[in-house]
């Protein structure tokens, strides 16, 4: 008898901001084919920043129209046959996405700082240092293709914490990784660098990808079904299997514990965030980790809710050793993007401890807040807290470009007060320091994590933000409190455009506001409510 084929049902009404991305990445690439060179930079730049707006917009309409329960908590539906999972946390991360990655368009956007020219390669197929390469500089040749790169990227990232099957994953896991091996490579300055970054990226990248395929291969052997509803009701109910499900997990959280950056899957990291072009960096830093962690969220308690006394003593391990990895690995660093590195894998480690927390609020008292509460907050202050961080980054520079090393920030305070302050203010809030967002965001996730009984947990964060604080104070002190060598050469601030300065903006009035008045955000993060099953 032949096999029957049945259309697939898609609801447009509820995936239309994701379809939205896709569909301007589509149209950046038509773009490099037809329109004239010289106006395709305002031309790849506008129609990106619109069509984040619009999908940002649309974001919020969806938002709006998921069903809301009793408690005030949206629900959503599952779409796409089953593939996708439209619900509060999705929304959120998307908002939370969008946000980030119109920062990431306006840093790409950039032109002052580079006197007229972008921070990306003119020519990338041309070697570094060659004739061709700096012809490609001198006539002013750019790369507009970072702009369909970006936004294929953004998809990825839009797709990955919304997947509800692993075959899904594992599509949005690849379509956020490509555009960013390509984006890492693209440095104008220091190319070799750059290269070196996109190559170890790619590789590494590839070798988590190959550990997570497998996993689906032996989570689906298990369960027989690649969508996380099925693959629950097996873990409840098959007990003859327990090998294949155990392998099965472990390779998965392989995949997903490199993408955030995870110890001891965390050694790319800071060689890519230093290799990478600044404005990559920045968007790839906060981007990539807020949808992993959509990602791992999502997988962990939907698909595996059922095993949690298996995974969790797993991930108490794996947020220990990653908060004890980047805290300790940053003191010795003397280079700012390195040190921001190590910052990011300390937070990874914060954020996992938020993982471990309860997840219902009716397991909670009156005024507790739930894991997917606390996860989500503390993600929302350190994505702007890092895009903020990165952006300052790129305005102290030397003859030689982009000025890294701690010797050439010696003295900076003294030089351009209100950029060191900006940059001040971004490391106390990472280190938690009252009255920034950090501060709220740690209180959170540790919370969450004591009324689990993850104590153990959360005394090595707590011991690892008193490490952070040196660190970051390190740093304070360097720009403030310490005169440039004399015959050094030392670090000015270049004046951006409007583009980069309402980046910094942005994630400076986030990051106060977040500080000192949480309650809105955690309330809507509250009404985001629990992934669907």
């Amino acid at each position: 008898m032949d096999a029957v084929f049945t259309k697939p049902t898609i609801e447009y009404a509820d995936i239309w901001p994701l379809v939205l991305v896709f569909a301007v990445a589509c149209i950046g690439v038509v773009i490099e084919a037809f329109v004239p060179r010289e106006r395709r930079f305002i031309v790849q730049t506008v129609l990106a920043g619109a069509g984040l707006v619009a999908a940002l917009v649309g974001t919020v309409v969806v938002a709006r129209d998921l069903t809301v329960h009793a408690d005030g908590a949206a629900r959503g539906a599952i779409d796409v046959e089953g593939t996708i999972a439209v619900d509060g946390p999705a929304v959120f991360f998307w908002g939370l996405i969008l946000i980030v990655a119109l920062g990431g368009v306006l840093l790409f956007a950039e032109r002052r700082l580079e006197g007229g020219v972008s921070a990306f390669a003119g020519q990338a197929a041309a070697l570094p240092g060659t004739e061709a390469e700096r012809q490609a500089s001198k006539i002013g040749l750019e790369h507009t293709e970072i702009y369909p790169l970006l936004m294929f990227a953004v998809f990825g990232m839009m797709l990955f914490p919304t997947a509800n099957d692993l075959l899904t994953l594992f599509v949005a896991l690849e379509v956020l990784s490509l555009p960013l091996y390509l984006l890492c490579g693209l440095a104008r300055r220091r190319r070799l660098l750059s290269q070196e970054a996109a190559l170890k990226y790619f590789l590494l990248g590839a070798f988590s990808s190959g550990f997570f395929l497998y996993g689906v291969a032996l989570t689906y052997g298990f369960a027989g079904s690649m969508q996380y509803a099925d693959i629950n009701e097996a873990v409840r109910n098959d007990l003859s299997n327990q090998s294949l499900l155990l392998i099965g997990i472990g390779m998965l959280t392989v995949g997903l514990l490199f993408k955030v950056g995870a110890a001891p899957f965390h050694s790319w990291t800071p060689d890519v965030y230093q290799g990478a072009p600044t404005p990559v960096t920045a968007f790839m830093a906060a981007g990539t980790k807020i949808a992993a962690f959509g990602a791992i969220l999502r997988l962990f308690y939907v698909a595996f809710g059922s095993e949690r006394w298996t995974w969790q003593p797993m991930l108490w391990v794996v947020a220990i050793l990653t908060m004890v990895v980047g805290a300790v690995l940053a003191v010795v660093q003397t280079d700012m993007k390195r040190m921001l590195a190590y910052s990011s894998i300390a937070h990874t480690g914060f954020l996992l401890t938020g993982v471990l927390g309860v997840q219902q609020a009716s397991d909670l008292s009156d005024g507790e807040v739930t894991s997917m509460q606390a996860v989500l907050f503390y993600l929302t202050t350190y994505g702007f807290a890092m895009l903020g961080a990165f952006a300052v980054v790129t305005l102290v520079r030397d003859s030689s470009g982009e000025a890294t090393t701690f010797a050439r920030w010696q003295g900076l305070g003294r030089r351009s007060p209100l950029v060191a302050g900006l940059f001040a203010f971004f490391l106390l809030s990472m280190a938690g320091i009252p009255l920034t967002a950090g501060f709220v965001g740690k209180w959170a996730v540790f919370t969450v994590a004591l009324s689990a009984g993850a104590w153990p947990v959360v005394i090595a964060a707590i011991l690892c933000s008193i490490i952070a604080v040196f660190f970051y104070v390190r740093v304070i002190v360097l720009m403030f409190f310490v005169e440039g060598l004399p015959d050094g050469e030392v670090a000015s601030v270049t004046r951006p455009s409007l583009l980069t300065s309402a980046t910094i903006a942005v994630g400076l009035a986030a990051t106060v506001v977040l500080g000192v008045v949480p309650g809105p955000v955690l309330t809507l993060a509250g009404h985001a409510g629990q992934f669907l099953r």
